[in-house]
């Protein structure tokens, strides 16, 4: 098959190179190419993260609102 088939710079410079060190000429060195490429099973897609929600129970605190309270009962009173 003959056919047109425009490479982005950074492919051709990959190109360029595999033909000086395999010593391919550019049909051979695409081809190949192509074959390792489709060849190559597909990457597995990366599963989404799951959680499964516990419940941790009633808070045991009467408000988060208040940072210092928080940290008293956290810490204790005598804690500073």
């Amino acid at each position: 098959m003959r056919t047109t088939l425009t490479l982005d710079d950074d492919v051709a410079r990959l190109l360029a190179r595999e033909r000086r060190t395999s010593g391919k000429g550019l049909k051979e060195a695409v081809n190949a190419a192509l074959r390792r490429g489709l060849a190559a099973p597909a990457a597995p897609r990366e599963r989404p993260y799951r959680m499964r929600p516990r419940d941790l129970g009633p808070c045991r605190l009467p408000s988060l609102d208040c940072v210092a309270e928080v940290l008293a009962v956290a810490e204790g009173e005598d804690h500073r």
